[in-house]
């Protein structure tokens, strides 16, 4: 799965993955429908026509949809299918975190549950056997996890930057446990599918990572609403100009309130400026 989304960002020419986050703020009146699941569905599928030709990935993230229940969860189940029918690979961020059997069960959302997804978001806080679980379904199948390491909110340095006995900072020693639990998994473009959330709206300590993690491929979210930008990714990407996958949402999929074009015109130019200035960055 690392391979393959490495080689669908060169063929593109975009590390770019886009967040499939809506709000019925987000959401124009005219694409509303009766049935929730229908609009959701219905707002996804016109973000994804617009920019499935132009990005490898989207990361629909799973609490926009269980905010609804039912409908909300078959709205993501069905934008899950309907991306991976356009050859996109699927992030799932449920940032997941449990132990035995319950992590074992989080685990199905990349095994054998009903979830048609490749990836998913972890939170590593209970410790390495909370993230076994899923790095077994990574050794068994095609399938990758993304660990936080150092996250783009700013409430991030509450924990992540606490030091410790070691002299190292929380988000360091979480840095070397992901890159311990990806050692195994290492396909042939260098990089592990075990990844490492890292934001982008932490510039100096994204640098301090990627020497650090040489062999781990970042999902950085923060760029665009939260303030990142091309120019703070410079030392994100590896010296071959991959290792990274940078995550923009509201930039693109609410883009047509500003751009006051249609959803898909507006999300597609919003994707091909982020292109531009990711490439100018790299």
């Amino acid at each position: 799965m690392i391979d393959k989304l490495i080689s669908r960002i060169k063929t593109l020419n975009a590390p770019i993955v886009v967040g499939l986050d809506p709000t019925l703020e987000m959401i124009p009146d005219e694409l509303k429908k009766s049935e929730i699941c229908d609009t959701l569905t219905g707002f996804n599928r016109e973000i994804i026509d617009a920019i499935y030709d132009l990005v490898p990935a989207v990361k629909p993230q799973i609490a926009m949809y269980e905010r609804f229940g039912l409908q909300g969860l078959q709205a993501y189940i069905d934008t899950c299918q309907y991306a991976k029918g356009k050859g996109l690979i699927v992030i799932a961020d449920v940032k997941r975190s449990d132990i035995a059997s319950t992590a074992v069960a989080y685990a199905s959302h990349i095994s054998d549950g009903p979830w048609p997804v490749d990836a998913v978001t972890l939170n590593p806080y209970l410790g390495g056997d909370s993230i076994t679980p899923f790095t077994d379904v990574c050794t068994e199948k095609e399938k990758m996890i993304f660990v936080l390491v150092k996250t783009s909110n700013k409430g991030s340095t509450d924990l992540q930057d606490l030091k410790l006995q070691s002299g190292l900072t929380v988000y360091e020693h979480m840095a070397d446990l992901v890159s311990e639990w990806g050692k195994g998994l290492i396909g042939t473009s260098g990089y592990s599918k075990v990844g490492a959330v890292v934001g982008a709206t932490f510039p100096e300590q994204g640098v301090a990572l990627r020497k650090r993690m040489p062999n781990t491929f970042f999902l950085v979210p923060g760029y665009g609403a939260q303030g990142g930008a091309g120019k703070d990714l410079r030392g994100f990407f590896g010296k071959d100009g991959l290792g990274c996958i940078v995550n923009s949402s509201r930039g693109i999929i609410a883009a047509w309130q500003n751009d006051k074009s249609n959803v898909g015109d507006a999300a597609r130019k919003a994707v091909i400026e982020m292109q531009k200035d990711l490439q100018e960055a790299i």
